[in-house]
């Protein structure tokens, strides 16, 4: 505090006030307690805790004084200030000492306990005792050494004055803002509107929309770390993702926010009920997903307080919609009728004749104040709006505005609150907002119930309507109404399947012109990019420090590789000329009559062949050897000195290999171990990658900042929370395997590999179950013990699965407390899964809410879908079974990820997973040579999308998909519709020879030209019998475990078919 620079001009301002409105306190209300006092005294004892509020002696310091001076007595006299305090503060209150025009100040020094007693505190009593009535604040109660000195001399006086509580006035100067404090407020009201409306408001839709289990508690922590966390090394700073989406933040001394108190977070779980006061803390129970939820939380810039309080609900009944709509429009109304001259109880008075005039029967559950006067004390209870405070408002003056109301019920008798809080600043004839952000009713009210049902409704609706329409009887028990019903369902799946495809194909539209106005707005017209290349430059190679560290070699002139110094020496005109390896590109040698000619070719600027064509080099322009060439009847001698260079070569290219594939892994803190207690174990489990020696089992562990791996022997892997990117929990089921695992931000050695992604897991096997049988088999024959078995095998997967998420779900929690980030416990979609070829084995991959994944066996597959660009589905031809998926990343520098040999039969599937997470899509025929594609981007992002960026590959207009054939079909007249898009499609585009329709292109008919001759005399009847039959066989064929539209029934069913004579070509 030695350095402390005090504010002289501010000071002097400060002061004059004071006595400006002491000396007028007769005309003016708002001093009217300090009036005919001799003398001011504040007195300042030892500094409270964090957790206590700010007392309002300690807010007339810093509003003074610009710092707190803890263990100090003021005296203002009405020519002269006394200051009594120790001689360190001494040093720093002399630079005040002639600041003030007109009024001197004293400072009396108090000596240390080691050096001789003075009279500093004997004589600061003499001038308190000279007066008659003195204003202090009577009703604080400071303590400390000092303190109890002070009243100790004072209780012995034999002469006292008469005390006044001078805390109105206190409260009068503090609360008129000048300029500097206005624009300070302003700036506290900017960072709680851009952390309520950037992180706030979005992270708790988050979490409802996720029903994300989060205590109170713990979202409150989270959002106290966007100020930052962390002490010394560990520290982290403000969340500029956060704040810098704010107007006006960009000088901020960050060092001077803070938050007024922690962020009171409460839904109906919470144990305190819906507490509307600002001392009630976030409770430790999970945050409920329905019903009403209160917000409220503020923030003080240097030393001056704002804050606000928001109300959301999920599902809100009629009644909760209009009560939150009284709030709006009453603080609306208020804003217009606070002014300047106005008494907190006429404002207080307006607010509930407005309730009354509106819903008088939420009169009884209105607050019973709607606010008070904030700056450096937060709360000041002097200009409480309440019904009985008669303090007037003046200009310049800053309020918490706080509407609610208190104690209401729902239906099932739920209590709830609702509340409406802001910071306004009153103005000559109205109030401001200094706070804003996330109020209205499309913002804090969600409705999720009513659609789902609403849709629920329309699917249940639709099946009903279509057959009436068709004119099926709705009860026909016949086997011709069978078949009717049958094609009539279908007919409604393909108009189900059409307005699924339009929305589909409208959202791909929307998908793509965001993806393209996105693009414009990211890349700067300057291009924006340099090709991947960032980190390329011109690297020079030294081999030897001088002419004497060359070997000795070097004297004969002759070809030297020197291993050491990774160089080759040649000889050059007389000269040994050394020649880094990383300069050759390779070396050759042939033979040609008796001689062996060797050649040396060098790395060149120019050479259009092979990946070092960008190779960037000082001077492009100057002169370069690009190979030379030696002639030596030696063959043997050059042969050893070609194999000599290329080994050497290979060497320096596995390290420089080595070096690139290592850049990105980093050096992790140190894992903070639990002490206290036992760490939360999952025991036996086993680590992916694996590490080195016998595969035994080990221990999963829980600490503070990471979790370990122990091995049963002495190797261990740390994880720690804030390198874990994603974390995912896969359960037995259809596996034999249930699996955690960790996909990391940054990749960390394992062995002497690094890992991206890390798992635990444990095997879902029948390890000591006992199967030699025992009494009951006695008494059970056939098939019984193999039901039992079953049921325990189910049973043993179902605990497996329950113990395993327990575990998982811990460590997300502990994770989430240690990052005050929400990590999410990540589930794959089995559903929702299909089967490609990501790297050389074809694997099953599974969406997650945030990821798509391969988790079962390695190499692991996890791709952040958010990370994504654009799809791209190649392959997409008729007549092949296959197709291929292309993910571009954001991050053009990326290579694009390359998903083959999908099935066709799922390409549905996968269109309608990757609209459903909004990834912008595109199809084609072929496959795209990806390589050159992201290379001429990356040179010039901006002109990319200038001239229609991802456009040329097609959108969501080219996305069709024939379901017929996608799904079997329910009787024998399915097989029309096949040959009908055999007929109506290209030679080209057919996966057949021949069509099955007929010889004939020309024809149009509905059904297919060769079925007419065999079908020609069949009559409805017959067609019923026929149908019915049909029908009996394939139930037949389902009992046996058959299908429908297995491959083996439709040859022979096409088969006989044949009127032509044609030959049915091969698929």
């Amino acid at each position: 505090m030695a350095d402390t620079q005090l504010n002289k001009s501010l000071f002097s301002s400060r002061v004059k006030r004071i006595y400006d409105s002491w000396a007028n306190a007769k005309e003016d209300e708002d001093y009217e307690s300090i009036n005919d006092v001799d003398a001011l005294l504040l007195v300042a004892g030892d500094p409270t805790s964090d957790d206590d509020p700010m007392r309002k002696g300690s807010c007339f310091q810093q509003w003074l004084l610009g710092y707190e001076f803890p263990s100090t007595l003021f005296l203002f006299q009405k020519e002269k200030i006394s200051i009594l305090c120790s001689a360190s503060k001494a040093k720093i209150l002399s630079q005040i000492e002639k600041a003030a025009k007109d009024i001197t100040v004293e400072i009396l020094a108090r000596p240390k306990s080691k050096d001789v007693p003075s009279d500093a505190l004997p004589k600061f009593l003499d001038m308190y005792r000279s007066a008659k009535k003195v204003g202090s604040l009577i009703k604080e109660a400071p303590s400390g050494k000092l303190i109890s000195e002070w009243q100790a001399l004072v209780n012995d006086a034999s002469q006292k004055p008469e005390l006044v509580d001078m805390a109105p006035a206190i409260s009068a100067l503090l609360a008129v803002k000048d300029e500097e404090e206005l624009r300070w407020t302003q700036t506290a009201a900017s960072l709680i509107s851009t952390l309520l409306k950037y992180h706030v408001a979005p992270k708790l839709e988050s979490i409802l929309d996720k029903e994300s289990k989060i205590t109170h508690e713990m979202l409150s922590a989270q959002i106290e770390t966007r100020l930052g966390s962390g002490e010394g090394s560990s520290a982290k700073g403000p969340d500029m993702k956060v704040w810098s989406k704010g107007k006006g933040l960009e000088n901020v001394d960050w060092s001077s926010v803070e938050f007024c108190y922690p962020p009171i977070i409460i839904s109906k779980s919470s144990k305190s009920g819906y507490d509307l006061r600002y001392t009630v803390e976030s409770s430790e129970d999970n945050i409920a997903h329905k019903g009403v939820f209160l917000v409220t939380f503020g923030i003080r810039y240097k030393s001056y307080s704002t804050n606000v309080g928001r109300t959301f609900i999920v599902d809100p009944n009629p009644d909760q919609e209009a009560q939150y709509s009284l709030l709006l429009a009453l603080q609306a109304d208020l804003l217009s009728f606070m002014k300047d001259g106005l008494s907190a109880r006429d404002v207080y008075q307006h607010a509930v004749n407005y309730v009354k005039a509106n819903m008088p029967d939420l009169e009884k559950y209105f607050v019973k104040n709607i606010g008070f006067a904030t700056g450096i004390e937060f709360r000041d209870a002097g200009y409480m709006i309440s019904p009985k405070n008669t303090r007037i408002m003046r200009k310049g003056m800053v309020f918490n505005l706080s509407l609610g109301f208190s104690g209401l019920s729902e239906r099932s008798g739920q209590k709830y609150a609702l509340n409406l809080v802001d910071t306004v600043r009153i103005e000559a004839t109205k109030a401001t907002l200094m706070t804003e952000g996330v109020k209205s009713p499309k913002d804090t009210l969600f409705f999720l119930t009513p659609d789902s049902e609403g849709e629920e409704v329309k699917k249940s609706k639709k099946p009903p309507i279509a057959p009436l329409k068709n004119g099926s009887p709705a009860k026909q028990k016949t086997v011709a109404g069978k078949v009717l019903r049958n094609q009539t369902r279908r007919a409604v799946q393909d108009d189900v399947h059409q307005t699924a495809l339009v929305k589909l194909i409208e959202h791909q539209r929307e998908l793509h012109q965001m993806l393209q106005s996105q693009g414009l707005s990211k890349f700067s017209e300057d291009g924006g990019g340099s090709g991947g290349k960032e980190g390329k430059g011109w690297k020079k190679f030294q081999s030897y420090k001088g002419e004497g560290a060359l070997p000795s070699e070097v004297e004969k002139l002759r070809i030297f590789v020197d291993r050491k110094a990774q160089t080759v020496v040649l000889p050059i005109h007389g000269f040994a000329v050394p020649f880094h390896i990383n300069t050759i590109k390779n070396a050759s040698k042939n033979d040609e009559g008796d001689f062996t000619y060797l050649r040396i070719n060098f790395q060149t600027p120019g050479q259009l062949a092979g990946k070092k064509e960008d190779t960037p080099f000082e001077d492009a322009d100057a002169t370069f050897i690009r190979s030379v060439s030696y002639r030596s009847p030696d063959g043997h001698r050059l042969d050893n000195i070609v194999k000599q260079i290329n080994d050497l070569k290979k060497e320096a290219n596995k390290r420089e290999q080595q070096k690139k594939e290592m850049a990105d892994v980093v050096e992790q803190g140190n894992l903070n171990e639990i002490k206290g207690r036992r760490p939360i174990k999952m025991p036996e489990a086993f680590i992916r990658p694996a590490l080195d020696g016998k595969r035994l089992p080990g221990e999963v562990e829980i600490h503070q900042n990471g979790i370990r791996y122990q091995s049963m022997g002495s190797q261990k892997v740390d994880i720690l929370f804030s390198n874990i990117k994603h974390l995912f929990f896969q359960p037995c089921d259809h596996e034999l395997l249930v699996i955690v695992h960790l996909h990391l931000k940054a990749p960390i050695m394992i062995g002497k590999k690094k890992a991206f992604d890390v798992q635990f897991f444990r095997e879902a096997t029948d390890v000591q179950f006992d199967e030699t049988g025992n009494r009951k088999r006695k008494h059970r024959y056939g098939d019984e013990d193999e039901i039992e078995m079953e049921q325990q095998e189910r049973k043993r997967r179902a605990m497996l699965n329950k113990e395993i998420r327990t575990f998982a779900d811990k460590i997300a929690e502990a994770a989430s407390t240690s990052n005050g980030e929400t990590l999410e416990l990540d589930i794959p979609f089995r559903e929702l899964s299909f089967e490609g070829v990501p790297f050389r084995t074809s694997a099953r991959l599974q969406p997650t809410t945030e990821c798509l994944v391969h988790l079962t066996d390695p190499p692991f597959l996890v791709v952040t879908l958010s990370e994504i660009e654009i799809a791209s589905l190649e392959r997409v031809q008729y007549g092949l079974k296959q197709f291929d998926l292309v993910f571009i990343f954001k991050d053009f520098t990326k290579t694009p990820l390359h998903i083959n040999s999908i099935q066709s039969t799922q390409m549905d599937d996968v269109k309608n997973w990757l609209d459903s997470v909004d990834i912008p899509m595109s199809e084609g025929p072929v496959n795209l040579n990806w390589g050159p594609i992201m290379k001429h981007i990356n040179e010039s992002p901006f002109e990319f999308f200038q001239q229609g960026g991802w456009s040329f590959l097609g959108n969501a207009g080219g996305v069709e998909s024939d379901h017929s054939d996608e799904s079997g079909s329910e009787s024998e007249f399915e097989a029309d519709p096949e040959e009908l898009v055999a007929s109506a499609s290209s030679d080209e585009d057919s996966g057949y020879d021949d069509s099955d329709a007929g010889g004939s292109d020309e024809s149009g008919s509905d059904f297919g030209g060769g079925d007419d001759d065999s079908d020609e005399g069949d009559d409805w009847d017959e067609l019923e019998r026929k149908a019915a039959k049909s029908d009996q066989k394939r139930a037949e064929g389902k009992k046996t475990g058959g299908s429908d539209d297995s491959e083996e029934e439709r040859p022979k069913k096409s088969a006989t078919k044949k009127s032509n004579g044609k030959a049915k070509g091969k698929r």
